[in-house]
């Protein structure tokens, strides 16, 4: 169903969970992987002086050098790699949510699995920017789904068995949901589907009465089947929900009531063009805050086809 997967790592330990899932998703499929590291930002004008991205170092990339990082990678990964031959590692120099990118499209990746953000970044209250640049900028412009694990994941990607698909209903929505229901399909698992009614969206009182609430409630459970539901066919191995509160309060909560294995989102709640689609902040709290991996998908060019699960 993944032909080729791209994992985007810093080689840290915090990346040992991502690792995980990407390499038993490649096993699974009997995908081609990628290990990929960026290992600097270039200096100015014709110098190979980079700044390490792990040390803040400045550091002569040249091709001895090149050499030795990705033998480190070697090093760390030895037990993964030994057990799944062939996997490419690959290391650039560069801005890392740009080169990431850059290597996704020239290897047409239909995955990317990235590592979310660190357990001491999980702690206290969040803050916009805790999720990072890099990751932001690779979830909004990648043609392919964005598969982001932040903590140690009970299963792996063959395992899986509780997809739960958070919808806003936007276009976008419609991607994520062709992809949920394909990847349900393959693992033959249990799809629950989830909308969360934002009481914080509604200016009028009346909107906010009990009778107004559950009106917005029924008119989203109608949608549901209406938009999704109708689309699953002979597949009865779901159901569908709808609360109301802040949206990725509940969708956590979803998740972890239904105990569910992976959530899958929409890149962003506005129906506008993916170019111009900024990083949604529900999307940015739920992966903080999700005890399972997430998949963003803000596109329908890369999705996994029926026929190939």
């Amino acid at each position: 169903m993944f032909n080729k997967i791209l994992f985007a790592t810093t080689g840290s330990p915090e990346c040992d969970s991502a690792a995980r899932v990407a390499f038993d998703m490649a096993r699974q499929y009997g995908s081609k992987l990628t290990l990929f590291h960026v290992l600097g930002i270039p200096g100015k004008g014709d110098s190979n002086l980079v700044i390490d991205t792990r040390t803040g170092e400045e550091v002569d990339a040249d091709a001895e050098y090149l050499e030795g990082v990705a033998e480190e990678l070697r090093t760390t990964y030895a037990n993964q790699l030994e057990a799944l031959p062939g996997v490419e590692i690959e290391v650039a120099v560069g801005v890392p949510s740009r080169e990431v990118l850059r290597i996704a499209r020239a290897k047409d990746v239909d995955m990317i699995v990235l590592c979310g953000p660190s357990e001491g970044q999980q702690s206290g209250f969040y803050k916009r920017g805790v999720v990072g640049d890099n990751l932001r900028k690779v979830a909004k412009a990648a043609r392919c789904p964005v598969l982001t694990v932040s903590r140690p994941s009970a299963s792996f990607w063959g395992g899986f068995s509780n997809i739960v698909f958070a919808t806003d209903f936007s276009k976008a929505s419609e991607s994520a949901f062709q992809f949920a229901k394909t990847v349900v399909k393959a693992v033959d698992g249990e799809l629950h589907m989830f909308h969360c009614v934002d009481l914080s969206r509604f200016q009028s009182p009346i909107a906010l009465t009990q009778d107004g609430i559950e009106a917005k409630l029924a008119e989203s459970r109608r949608r549901l089947h209406h938009e999704y539901a109708t689309q699953l066919g002979d597949f009865k191995r779901y159901t569908s929900e709808v609360w109301e509160g802040t949206p990725y309060v509940e969708i956590v909560k979803f998740a972890r009531e239904r105990q569910a294995d992976l959530i899958v989102m929409a890149h962003h709640a506005r129906d506008v063009d993916p170019d111009e689609r900024p990083f949604g902040s529900t999307l940015e709290q739920v992966i903080v805050r999700a005890s399972c991996p997430v998949v963003s998908v803000n596109r329908p060019d890369k999705l996994p086809q029926a026929a190939e699960a």
